[in-house]
Order: C-alpha cells, then structure tokens, then sequence
C-alpha cells in the first residue's frame, strides 16, 4: 500500500454524546501533521454531525453520515434524513449500504440512496460484502457483483464513490480475512469496476474488525486504499495508533 491518501473513516455507529465531541481534539491535532498522507473522515449519529463539523472546520477532517433517505430533498417521511439535510449541517459525506442498515434495503434501494447522495454533491462510501453462507458456498464473487453493478446502476459523477469492502461475517467478530483472501477479493472488485471504465478510478476500502492490532497486516495488501473502522475509531487513542502504524 502506498502511503499517500489512506483514508481512515471512522464509523461511530450509534454511539457517542455531544460531550464526546472533545475527544478529537488529538486527532485533529494528528490530521494536521499528516494532511497529506491521511485521509480522515469522521461518521458519527446524525445527532452529532453538526457538532462534529463545527469542531473540525478549521482542520483537515471531514464528516459524513450514516446513511440517507431516498428521497434527496425534504418530504412526508417521519424520522428519515435527506441529503439534503446532511449537505446543510456542512458534512461531505455518506455511507450507504453498509451491512447493517442492508436488512432494510435491497440493492435498488442502495441505488436510489446513491442518486440521492450524488444529486446533492456529497461523496459516497458505498459499501459492499457478503455473508458467512455466501462465503461458504464460494458465492462471495457473485455476491460482490450483483451489488457493485446493481448499486451503481445509471450512475455519474463516479469520481465521488468510493467502495468499503466489508465482509458481513467479519463485522464486529474479530475475525479479519486471510491476507490471500483480501487480495484475491479487493483485486475482483477493481476488475470488475475497470471493466465498466466509468468506475476505474474508485478508491477501494477494508473494513470488518480493523484494530490496532491487525492494521500492520492489513497494511501489506496493496490494493487497498484505506479502512473502513468502527469500534475501534471511537477510542481517540486507538484511531491514532491505527494511523501511525499505517503511515510509515
């Protein structure tokens, strides 16, 4: 991997309080002193995302959600968020897609969420992976597939996509993917995405269990553009050992 722009995203799922906003003062502090090497992008609850932007503005760390409604203006949806809405509070990003908001949606639905976010000018983190029973019956690839090309269906602006291979069985389990299986599996996502053309500049992330612990192996594979994290990335301390052992 090369050590210029690794995106580190960090996915605070529902997690965090307004008093927590504090604890990033020495990750923005870090930022600032690797700005051109690492990429930081913070998504905490929708209920934070304000406060994050606010407290970030004058650094080089971005905000983002945790996903979006279909519908990228306002409307009679109770409880939904649009792009527009995350647009405004000043975030630039959003994930969609991710394994666990995926029980509610089909691949169709990911797409319209996508269009959304695109129509609204925020950058995606699209992510994508399969199930322990996929990865049993060796249907990781066509798995992959069918959600890159049914995901991205009709797309533009692709320079704004990014892909966050997460398989779902490694998903806060502790268990990481052999390093063989990344590369052959990160490898089949940018063939499949070059073979489009429209998509061959697409950034490709690992998440699933990234900890300080195994970011030194995960950091061998080449092909992978950055890392997708979760629990770890809500413990100041541990987000910035995961970057320094990254960032050589």
């Amino acid at each position: 991997m090369t050590n210029n722009n690794i995106y580190f995203i960090a996915n605070w799922k529902m997690f965090g309080s307004v008093k927590l906003v504090n604890s990033l003062n020495n990750v923005i502090s870090y930022s600032k002193k690797n700005k051109h090497k690492a990429k930081i992008v913070y998504c905490p609850p929708y209920t934070l995302l304000k406060s994050f932007v606010d407290k970030t503005k004058n650094s080089n760390i971005e905000i983002g959600a945790q996903d979006c409604h279909i519908n990228s203006d306002y409307g009679p949806y109770t409880g939904a968020i649009s792009s527009k809405m995350i647009k405004d509070l000043g975030a630039k990003f959003v994930i969609i897609g991710h394994s666990e908001t995926r029980k509610e949606n089909d691949n169709k639905k990911i797409n319209l969420k996508i269009k959304s976010a695109l129509n609204k000018k925020l950058n995606v983190i699209f992510c994508i992976g399969e199930k322990l029973i996929d990865k049993k019956k060796n249907k990781t690839k066509f798995v992959l597939k069918k959600q890159l090309l049914e995901g991205l269906k009709n797309l533009n602006k692709l320079n704004k996509v990014i892909i966050a291979y997460e398989p779902v069985w490694s998903i806060g389990t502790g268990i990481v993917p052999t390093e063989n299986n990344l590369i052959k599996n990160v490898k089949f996502i940018k063939d499949t995405l070059k073979r489009s053309k429209k998509f061959s500049m697409s950034k490709v992330l690992y998440g699933g269990s990234v900890n300080q612990k195994n970011i030194k192996n995960l950091m061998r594979i080449d092909n992978i553009d950055g890392f997708l994290i979760g629990g770890a990335s809500t413990n100041e301390k541990i987000f910035i050992d995961i970057m320094k052992k990254s960032i050589i």
